[in-house]
């Protein structure tokens, strides 16, 4: 490992020649400092760039119009920073499931260098990957199989995250850093938020007892997330188990008062994600060697199958729209309009549904801020889908929860009609009513209507 002083001296054309493959860290974990070098450089070119929702300050130059001419972007989980060049047609957009990252670095893409953020070393020469890890791993695998290079970026402020670690030898290149990692805020949860995560602490996550194990949880940021760790807490649910792909400051707060065990899980007791938020530097450092937590890829997290082998898991992810056959679509605004990205929502959907006594839940709150529903007749032409309806998710709102597990489609419509707001709710009813394609919801919207529980009714559970 050669220890640099100069970001010039190692991010330039003669180490990220033409052709090269780059795969970058992502989230808080983005290599500020040599992106910003990248960026820079107009003599590099003619190289991909392979990334996950990239954060950071001062990198727009890096997504620019101009450095998408000479630099090809490969974005596989858009942020504010990708959002702009991928909608405009300066930079590409892949759908992978996070889970299947590491499978496709391996088999397909074989990146030939790597820029990521370490921390460490720890007594043994390793460094830890710190707040992220997703596909890092294998990237360094095949990387520095096919004789690439490695370039680390230590950040003073990065934690040393357990789990995931490389050792010295694997890294080429390394550099010191010392800025503010990039932050989660918290968001407080509104009414309607907090009425979702009260229902979804209501029906969804079981308390553990002697013999009966509790929730294993999967969420991530936003006011949904707060709003079901407040409601967790307020009805003193415990003994439960963390499973994730993002672990942020709601996690964090079970935690903290010992609302999790993870007694239950058949390996690896304690909690596990392949990324790692705070909503500030404090948060960060409680992460530091903290043992209650540790990072794997997400090949591990986010694989299926493991997944399913935790008991009572309750996945809960959140989307853009849904429409009356349970089609969910969460990455996209419109056909051509990519928000965010695949993620790993499709993994846990499945893996939960898998789990023994597990379920899959979206939620979302009926209205968008700008008064439009979020629950629609049917989804927009060619747009993406990261659930159907045969995935049988459990949809939240605020107005109720709907299980469409044993429905027809005529009931599983009525259903979901139900969790909109009231004006779209009669719309949409009347649309089920005169079509006869919904075959016979006649029943189900005279009198009680199957698979939906309203807020009223949930509370009193």
């Amino acid at each position: 490992m050669n220890k640099i002083t100069s970001v010039e001296d190692v991010i330039n054309k003669k180490t990220i020649p033409p052709g090269s493959i780059v795969y970058v860290s992502g989230n808080a974990a983005t290599p500020q400092l040599l992106l910003k070098q990248l960026a820079a450089d107009e003599s590099i070119k003619e190289i991909d760039i392979y990334s996950v929702l990239p954060l950071g300050s001062g990198l727009e130059q890096l997504y620019s119009e101009e450095r998408c001419r000479d630099i090809t972007h490969r974005v596989i989980f858009n942020s504010a920073l990708t959002r702009e060049a991928v909608n405009k047609g300066w930079a590409y957009y892949c759908p992978i499931h996070l889970s299947e990252i590491p499978r496709y670095l391996k088999e397909k893409i074989h990146p030939s260098v790597v820029l990521l953020s370490v921390s460490g070393p720890d007594q043994g020469g390793n460094y830890s990957l710190g707040t992220t890890v997703e596909a890092v791993l294998m990237a360094i695998r095949q990387a520095k199989d096919r004789g690439g290079l490695v370039i680390a970026e230590r950040n003073a402020r990065m934690p040393f995250v357990q789990g995931t670690t490389i050792h010295k030898s694997k890294i080429d290149y390394l550099i010191d850093s010392d800025y503010n990692l990039p932050i989660s805020p918290v968001h407080q949860a509104d009414e309607n938020a907090r009425r979702i995560g009260e229902i979804i602490a209501a029906l969804y996550i079981q308390d553990g007892s002697k013999d009966s194990p509790g929730s294993t949880l999967q969420y991530g940021i936003g006011e949904v997330p707060e709003a079901v760790t407040t409601a967790i807490l307020r009805r003193g649910i415990k003994d439960l188990s963390i499973h994730t792909e993002l672990f942020a400051g709601a996690m964090a707060r079970l935690v903290k008062v010992g609302a999790v065990t993870n007694r239950w899980k058949k390996h690896l007791n304690f909690s596990v994600a392949s990324i790692f938020l705070a909503e500030d530097q404090a948060g960060y450092d409680w992460m530091h060697n903290n043992s209650a937590i540790q990072s794997r890829p997400s090949n591990y997290t986010n694989s299926v199958f493991k997944i399913a082998e935790h008991p009572r898991m309750v996945s809960i992810n959140s989307a853009i729209g849904v429409d009356l056959h349970g089609n969910i679509w969460a990455d996209s605004l419109d056909a051509r309009k990519i928000y965010s990205g695949i993620g790993g929502q499709a993994d846990f959907i499945r893996g939960a549904r898998w789990s023994e006594g597990g379920v899959a839940i979206i939620a979302l709150k009926a209205r968008t801020s700008a008064g439009l529903s979020k629950v629609v007749d049917m989804c927009p032409a060619g747009i993406t889908t990261t659930a159907i309806p045969a995935d049988q998710v459990i949809l939240v709102t605020e107005n109720g929860a709907m299980d469409p597990r044993g429905l027809s489609l005529g009931e599983r419509a009525v259903a979901i009609a139900h969790l909109a707001h009231e004006e779209e709710k009669e719309k949409l009813l009347r649309i089920i009513y005169e079509n006869p394609a919904f075959h016979k919801p006649d029943s189900s919207i005279a009198g009680k209507v199957p698979g939906f529980v309203p807020y009223e009714e949930a509370m009193s559970r």
